[in-house]
């Protein structure tokens, strides 16, 4: 049997997860991830199959050690059942899908401001995850969703404009650290199980969802002072809220009766409806307000 300091190593993945975080081996971390993920989708559960194997996966893309450590038989192996479950018709799924269509409809500035409810709703847990170590950047979420918000109204300032590149570059490079990862780090939640910065990772990333949303508006801000074309707004901040690794993680079995996730799909379709019928800039900075006190784990 292994041992690391005297100590056995776990053989049960799910054992030996804790067991990783403490020696800080991260590839062995990986391995328990995808091996949780691979005898989920053994047993014919994509969403904990869907929970385990990009948890391992964000673990062995964040370090060139850890790749190498970990080995490209398992990479490959964890990338191709990712690609597998790319085609399940789960929540993971359909949400981006559906948002995607929806946005269609829309015009760029409705769907930037669509993500802006979204990243509002993110403020009250961003501030409460700020306060674990690494995590700092987090704490910002509120600040940005205001400053965006502004910035459709009024030019956005040298400082602000700064600002929010210093976070969003914060937010790309926080999903490469083991603070985001490594650390096991968590907050509690009142009526529920701890909330770990590593359940950001559903989706495409919570922060990495956040990152695209603001580079993306600065790019379309910088585009528009120069009389050029700005990109395509992104869509992925929109489901940002949903947090479904949260509640795979702690034993979810079907997402869509989770009440925290009904209410969040209500608030996503319900905010759809509202860009769509053009609101006034006083109607919307009273939504970014309210959400920006809300506890989507409430």
């Amino acid at each position: 049997m292994f041992k690391l300091f005297g100590k056995k190593k776990p053989a049960a993945p799910e054992d030996r997860l804790a067991f990783c975080r403490d020696k800080r081996d991260w590839a062995g971390l990986a391995r328990a991830c995808y091996e949780l993920g691979v005898s989920a989708m053994e047993r014919g559960e994509p969403n904990r199959a869907q929970l385990w194997l990009h948890r391992a996966d964000t673990i062995y893309s964040a370090k060139d050690e850890v790749y190498e450590a970990v080995g490209e038989k398992l990479a490959d192996d964890c990338s191709a059942r990712i690609g597998q479950l790319e085609e399940a018709h789960i929540l993971y799924n359909n949400l981006p899908s559906q948002v995607e269509e929806k946005a269609e409809s829309l015009g760029d500035a409705k769907v930037r401001l669509w993500g802006l409810l979204s990243l509002s709703r993110l403020a009250v847990l961003g501030k409460r995850l700020a306060a674990l170590p690494g995590c700092e950047a987090l704490g910002d979420l509120g600040w940005a969703a205001d400053t965006v918000l502004e910035s459709f109204r009024a030019p956005l300032g040298d400082a602000e404009f700064q600002r929010l590149e210093v976070l969003s570059s914060a937010l790309y490079e926080l999903g490469d650290s083991p603070a985001f990862w490594g650390a096991g780090s968590e907050i509690a939640v009142e009526g529920g199980a701890p909330f770990q910065v590593f359940d950001l990772n559903g989706m495409m990333g919570v922060h990495l969802e956040t990152e695209a949303y603001l580079s993306g508006h600065l790019e379309m801000v910088s585009a528009v002072g120069q009389g050029e074309t700005p990109p395509e707004p992104e869509t992925g901040i929109i489901t940002g809220a949903l947090l479904p690794d949260y509640y795979v993680r702690t034993g979810a079995g079907q997402l869509e009766e989770i009440p925290q996730i009904k209410a969040e799909l209500a608030r996503i379709w319900s905010d759809y409806e509202f860009v769509r019928s053009g609101p006034s800039w006083e109607a919307v900075a009273e939504r970014v307000a309210g959400y920006k006190t809300l506890d989507i784990l409430a």
